[in-house]
């Protein structure tokens, strides 16, 4: 999985949570593990329509970068609230783990292979 994509999901996926979630400040998110890692990629694997919904976010993150070369901010908005969608479509345990990510170094040993690991999703939508 590209690093810059894990980044975009991230990014997108903290304005889903908060809008899945009402209420007080939101928990510190733990670290995910490579069990956790590894669970997402199974849940997403065999569930079409979760599958479906990680190729349409990785689609959507090529048009939002392509309208941030642009600084087309309302485009920006519109994708971010597709991908939002997509991202609430793909679960809590995936939601969980793109979250953790940000307390994972990606140039670790560790972030390496949740990268790796994470990478099998990207070969779901080269169908």
């Amino acid at each position: 999985m590209k690093l810059k994509l894990v980044a975009a999901i991230s990014a997108l996926a903290i304005p889903a949570l908060a809008h899945a979630q009402q209420g007080g400040p939101q928990p510190n998110i733990p670290k995910p593990t490579k069990t956790d890692v590894q669970n997402v990629v199974q849940i997403v694997t065999t569930d079409k329509v979760k599958t479906q919904a990680y190729c349409d976010l990785t689609k959507l993150y090529n048009q939002i970068e392509a309208a941030e070369q642009k600084e087309d901010s309302d485009t920006i908005q519109t994708l971010t609230k597709q991908a939002d969608g997509l991202v609430a479509n793909l679960g809590p345990e995936y939601l969980k783990v793109i979250e953790g990510l940000d307390q994972v170094d990606l140039t670790s040993s560790e972030g390496k292979e949740f990268m790796s690991i994470l990478s099998g999703l990207d070969k779901l939508c080269t169908k």
